[in-house]
This record gives structure tokens, sequence and C-alpha cells, in this order.
């Protein structure tokens, strides 16, 4: 199955102020995630922000957050997205099949989410240079318990091609400048 542009939404998780500077290989986690969301833009693929508690965990890093014009995010107390009614709502609104994931913590927010929205019927697939966790083994597990619950990885590079599906595409140039 392809991620097509028209069907997909990104969703970054909680790219925040006091949890991403404990991030293992942080500033790669940056630059990657923010390659991401600039090409969803380019695509004109729709991204979704959640912040997890934000009162105790600060706001999204500017770096991400300055990428989305008109910045907002949905508020969470769960560690799954979907647990969150306007999260839920916010993907229906969408009327998107395929979900992209990025962000962290790899073995709690993003896998909870990810095994939650396969529950619920969507394609789900989790970009592994686009999360991390505090520690190497939480990441590789968090990484490893999704490919066993049937969600599918890849890179930042990978999806972003795959979603553009021919160098004829109008937005290639863009992309291909984006991720050298």
């Amino acid at each position: 199955m392809q991620f097509l542009k028209e069907d997909s939404a990104l969703v970054v998780i909680d790219m925040q102020e006091r949890l991403v500077p404990h991030m293992k290989n942080q500033e790669q986690l940056i630059e990657n995630t923010a390659k991401l969301i600039k090409g969803a833009h380019i695509l004109g693929v729709p991204v979704v922000f959640s912040q997890q508690y934000t009162k105790g965990l600060g706001r999204t890093i500017k770096d991400i957050s300055d990428l989305q014009p008109q910045f907002s995010y949905i508020e969470k107390t769960t560690f799954s997205c979907m647990k969150t009614e306007e999260f839920k709502n916010e993907l229906g609104r969408l009327g998107r099949k395929n979900i992209i994931l990025c962000g962290i913590e790899a073995h709690v927010c993003v896998l909870q989410t990810a095994m939650d929205m396969v529950e619920n019927l969507y394609h789900t697939v989790v970009v592994k240079d686009c999360v991390s966790s505090r520690k190497e083994l939480d990441m590789e597990t968090g990484i490893t318990r999704m490919a066993q619950e049937g969600i599918f990885a890849t890179t930042y590079e990978s999806i972003l091609m795959e979603m553009l599906s021919n160098a004829s595409n109008e937005h290639f140039k863009a992309i291909s400048a984006l991720i050298k």
C-alpha cells in the first residue's frame, strides 16, 4: 500500500520544551522533523500537533512550531493522542486514512498512539528518523513493538518521496532540495 499525499496527514507528537532536550540525538531529531513538516507543507499534507500536559512540559519547541502557519495544538494528558476526543474529531474532520507519525517518546506516546490508530482502522506509519526517546533501548523497543503491532516504519525522505510518487510531480524540485 502506498501513502498518497491526498490520503495522508502528519501527526507531530509532544515535541515540547521540557522533553526534547532529554532525547537521544535531539539535533538530528529536530532537523529531520523540520524537513518532514516542510515537505508535508509543500505537498499539501495537513499537520496536527499534540502537546502532553503543556503546563508541566512546556510548549512545542520554536524550531518546530514556527514552521506551522497559525500554529495550534491539541492538549492531552493521555499517552495516546487517540484517547483525546479533540484529536479524534480533528482526524475525522481531515478525512485522511493514512497517518504519518513522528515525535516523542517512541516507546510511550508514539507507540500508544500508533497502536490506537491501527485499532481505529487508520493505515499508520512511524517515521523512524523523526522519533526518539531518552534512552536508545526504549526507542528501539518502541519501534520494534510498533512493527510487531503491524505499524509500518519509514524515514522522512522515503515517505516524502512516496507521497511525491514520481519525478514529474510539480513538487519534485522543492522536495529534492529539502532532503539534500
